[in-house]
């Protein structure tokens, strides 16, 4: 007998999946992938307090609070009586990093087989990680999900502006859902989508532009730390929407740069350690081609010129080596320096950065590496905001209000 329910292809037709909310827009395009290939999913919204509570139910205090929110959120979900629970099965993403990124699928399989045995849970990994699972990734899939975290960074970046600008409230909005679905109906169609990035793109920087802002002068405040509580409202509090309501701009780092930084540890470790193979190359391979795009995607917002470009990724890699060595890359490891410097070169100077309380990786890259930032740029206002179970959303934002009032003197 099985250890835990498999999905298997009978249930690609029978079967929705669910998805937690990490990034609402990046999401939701690549559910709009699956669903182009036969696949039935939903994005979880379900944020209440009863999340919380039954990822402290379901896993033990030592896992980070990620780790616990998906799990709550799924728990959450499947009690909510919404579903039919011989026709659902759950999807997480892997890395295959050191901590949550790899283990907590174990501990959602335990608790789900505790409660639901019948209910399968899908790793989405292009690490290797599991091959038993009727959800393929195909080279199409594959360049299709790619496609979708550049675009996604392109509308989280362009929305993020315009509604923090926006004179008519919920043109932002209106735009970013007509993107949303325009790029789904083209995933829909067996076109060439992926010789189309130079048109979409310029497309979607033209709509955005369109939106008439306004001219007031707001603080810019740059969002790093753990992804998952980065990127995640349910994580965060709805830091971006806080912001924006204390009249700020949220400046949100790309998804590609953490792609990108997981692409790169691969091959620097194998140089670091004297290890190449055949993987190191792999990868090596993989990264140039999608540092290639990236290049290619700033090379158009520059030439659009009304939104910021992303920070070039070998730009990033440079600052990282002033402060912190590449072999470090447990957690988020060299990326959070690498783009609190980068934020601060550009003029970003008041950063938050959102960390899992306990996450011991990323509070020794966040805060133990702001001070060596700091050093260098004494206009740098950066704040460490913890997020578990036990904090208050009063004191993050109180926190948060206080670090505001720094940069407003």
């Amino acid at each position: 007998m099985s250890e835990y329910a498999k999905f298997t292809e009978d249930m690609i037709k029978t079967h929705t999946i669910l998805v937690p909310n990490m990034l609402p827009i990046h999401f939701k395009l690549i559910i709009s992938i699956f669903e182009a290939e036969g696949y039935k999913m939903e994005l979880l919204q379900n944020s209440s307090r009863s999340v919380v509570d039954e990822g402290l139910k379901n896993v033990h205090n030592d896992v980070c609070y990620p780790a616990l929110l998906v799990i709550g959120q799924f728990m959450d979900a499947l009690k909510s009586g919404k579903y039919d629970l011989d026709k659902i099965a759950l999807m997480i993403t892997q890395t295959g990093g050191g901590c949550r990124a790899s283990n907590y699928i174990h501990l959602l399989r335990k608790a789900v087989k505790k409660n639901y045995p019948q209910i399968p849970v899908i790793s989405l990994n292009f690490s290797g990680l599991e091959h038993d699972s009727a959800l393929k990734i195909t080279p199409v899939i594959f360049l299709k999900l790619f496609y979708a975290v550049i675009y996604g960074d392109l509308l989280m970046t362009c929305y993020n502006k315009c509604r923090t600008y926006e004179i008519n409230k919920g043109q932002a909005e209106k735009v970013l859902n007509k993107w949303q679905k325009r790029i789904g109906n083209i995933y829909r169609k067996k076109s060439n989508f992926y010789l189309k990035l130079e048109k979409i793109s310029s497309d979607i920087l033209n709509d955005f532009a369109k939106i008439p802002l306004s001219c007031e002068k707001k603080i810019r405040v740059g969002i790093v730390g753990e992804i998952y509580v980065k990127y995640s409202p349910l994580a965060n509090n709805h830091l971006e929407d806080f912001l924006i309501s204390e009249g700020c701009e949220p400046v949100v780092p790309s998804l590609l740069e953490f792609i990108m930084y997981c692409a790169s540890g691969t091959f620097n470790d194998a140089k670091i350690y004297d290890n190449a193979n055949t993987k190191s190359h792999l990868y090596r391979l993989a990264y140039e081609i999608i540092y290639h795009q990236q290049k290619k995607l700033i090379s158009i917002m520059k030439k659009q010129g009304s939104f910021e470009p992303f920070h070039d990724f070998e730009h990033l890699r440079k600052l990282a080596d002033k402060y912190i060595n590449q072999g470090v890359v447990m957690g988020e490891g060299w990326l959070i320096p690498a783009e609190m410097a980068a934020l601060v070169q550009s003029g970003i100077e008041n950063i938050i950065c959102t960390q899992p309380f306990g996450c011991l990786p990323n509070h020794i890259v966040a805060k133990g590496m702001s001070r060596a930032i700091k050093q260098d740029n004494p206009n740098a206002n950066i704040v460490a905001i913890d997020y578990d179970p036990g904090a208050t959303r009063v004191n993050q934002e109180n926190r948060i209000k206080l670090m505001l009032a720094n940069a407003r003197r």
